[in-house]
């Protein structure tokens, strides 16, 4: 037996040494989640506070920066977040999901420990128990470039971020009863930018300030729950110069529409009469057009912004076809020496296809959201956890919806869906969006190719307008009306990986599912252990922690 344990030892004291790859800088954090009073839209609400701040602190690292976040729960109730976009390679213990992790309960902390590996660019973290998000615990999360990778465009005189987002005063929890009674959330009541909108009568503090004739870096997230945004600079044409994590093509861009979850950044170049102008985001695709201004100062500038703002564009058509001006740059480096392009992602062969359609129907009177008619309940136990224990049986079963479903989905399920997945398939998914509402997808675990978005309906012969040479690598897309949306990846990162509407009401109502992808070999090349430090909870929760399963 004393053989048996060294060596049992010997492989937690190496996975955990792995979590936190040795060499490469680390950062560490210490976050207090606590409930404290917002009122972004003027209207007080209970809020939920990152050390104190709505938004949430911003979160600054570089590429294979070692991140170690501990973070202390002083809710009433259990919390999780999630680092949108980060890959975590080999690494899903970290993903912050509830299919893979329990949520840290009320007055305890859990320490996050990830590698932002062989990754750039701008994104956000979230929580993703209850209706959390509607009211905080949201912020920004860069990566940038490190010094020996060249970045294709001159240093910015300064990098902010832009966190802008629909807003409910209602509160998250009469939000979570309203959709627990079957209906869904309605209007935004508003929009905020980084937690305010200013008032625009001269009395307002500048979120940002900038000096003429110097170029700044935005980096601009839509953090909401549910609300496309169109933002813009008055007075100032935006240079798009990255998109979540890839370098892309610099076009001018009067406006961006920014749907839920994405994150682009932009150059602005002060070269304006030196005064004050107004930063909008205005919701896309509502009947109700709702506006939010926050203030840009010019150093030593003198004047109040012009209350004549820029008007946002009219109809999605607009928006569809400012997605396929977005383009790749091939040949910039990205978090590695080799140019992005480098990878011929179009002349790798399709090995399986997975469409997937999502519909709104009734379940004993009540509204639910399904994927291919199975509507995802969140089991108690998270997926992952029941995997590696070796008891998945009893939490969820695998492949319970079709790769093609019917034309006409009449009947809807309740349970927890996930797909089980050949590791390092080359796969193509299509997003089919049979409803009238705009819908916005996000993967965990990868970044894919978004090769197209088109109206109508997907057919194999839609292939022959695929980009297959410079789409830009992404994690989360959005699917228009009555429309669909392909993407290509290859499914190389083993783990349990969520699949979500990024409009919270379809997340919470089960517009989710998850995949797995398991190592066909056991090695460690391929996945972590599960740590030491990880929460169990569930079936699993009084069950002896397994042996590595990977070696």
């Amino acid at each position: 037996m004393a053989p048996l344990t060294i060596i049992v030892v010997f492989f937690l004291w190496v996975g955990s040494l792995l979590m936190v790859q040795g060499g490469d800088p680390t950062i560490s954090f210490e976050w207090k989640v606590t409930y404290g009073t917002i009122s972004p839209l003027g209207v007080p609400v209970k809020g939920i506070l990152i050390n104190g701040q709505f938004p949430g602190p911003n979160m600054n690292s570089t590429t294979n920066n070692n991140v170690i976040v501990n973070v202390f729960n002083n809710l009433d109730e259990p919390f999780l977040l999630t680092w949108s976009g980060v890959q975590h390679r080999k690494n899903p213990w970290q993903d912050g999901v509830l299919g893979t992790n329990c949520p840290i309960p009320p007055g305890t902390n859990y320490t996050y420990k990830f590698q932002v590996k062989d990754q750039i660019g701008s994104f956000i973290y979230y929580p993703v128990t209850a209706m959390h998000k509607a009211v905080g615990g949201f912020g920004g999360l860069r990566i940038n470039s490190r010094l020996l990778i060249p970045v294709p465009y001159a240093d910015p005189a300064d990098d902010y971020t832009i966190i802008a987002g629909d807003f409910f005063n209602k509160g998250h929890t009469t939000l979570k009863k309203i959709l627990e009674s079957g209906r869904n959330l309605g209007r935004c009541d508003g929009v905020h930018i980084n937690g305010k909108v200013a008032k625009g009568d001269g009395s307002d503090e500048p979120l940002f300030t900038m000096e003429a004739g110097k170029t700044y870096k935005y980096r601009i997230c839509n953090a909401g729950i549910k609300t496309s945004l169109n933002v813009r600079f008055q007075g100032h044409t935006m240079k798009l110069v990255e998109m979540e994590g890839a370098h892309t093509v610099q076009n001018d861009y009067e406006s961006l529409d920014v749907h839920v979850g994405q994150c682009f950044a932009v150059l602005v170049t002060a070269d304006q009469e030196p005064k004050d102008y107004f930063v909008v985001a205005s919701t896309r695709f509502t009947k109700r057009e709702v506006t939010a201004t926050g203030v840009i100062r010019y150093t030593n500038g003198k004047g109040a912004p012009s209350p004549k703002l820029p008007p946002p564009p009219v109809g999605w058509a607009w928006s569809l076809n400012q997605f396929r001006t977005f383009r790749w740059n091939l040949t910039a480096s990205a978090a590695r020496p080799n140019p992005q392009g480098s990878y011929k992602y179009g002349s790798v062969n399709i090995t399986r296809t997975i469409k997937l359609a999502n519909t709104a129907q009734k379940v004993d009177g009540k509204l639910r959201y399904a994927i291919n008619g199975a509507s995802y309940v969140e089991p108690t136990t998270p997926l992952k956890l029941a995997e590696y224990y070796g008891v998945a049986d009893k939490v969820f079963k695998y492949d319970t919806i079709p790769d093609d479903p019917p034309a006409e989905i009449t009947k809807v399920t309740m349970e927890p869906v996930v797909l089980n997945l050949t590791h390092r398939n080359f796969m193509e998914i299509i997003f089919e969006n049979r409803e009238t509402a705009i819908q916005s997808y996000h993967l965990c675990g990868y970044a894919f190719f978004a090769v197209a978005v088109e109206t109508g309906q997907w057919s194999p012969e839609k292939r022959k307008n695929y980009n297959l040479l410079d789409a830009v690598s992404r994690h989360t897309i959005q699917v228009f009306p009555k429309s669909w949306a392909a993407i290509l990846l290859s499914f190389d990162n083993c783990g349990m990986w969520n699949i979500r509407s990024e409009v919270w009401d379809r997340r919470y109502l089960g517009q989710q599912l998850y995949v797995s992808v398991v190592s066909p070999n056991k090695s460690l090349r391929d996945e972590y252990n599960m740590p030491e430090s990880a929460l169990v909870c569930g079936v699993v929760e009084s069950m002896p922690r397994p042996p590595p399963a990977y070696t």
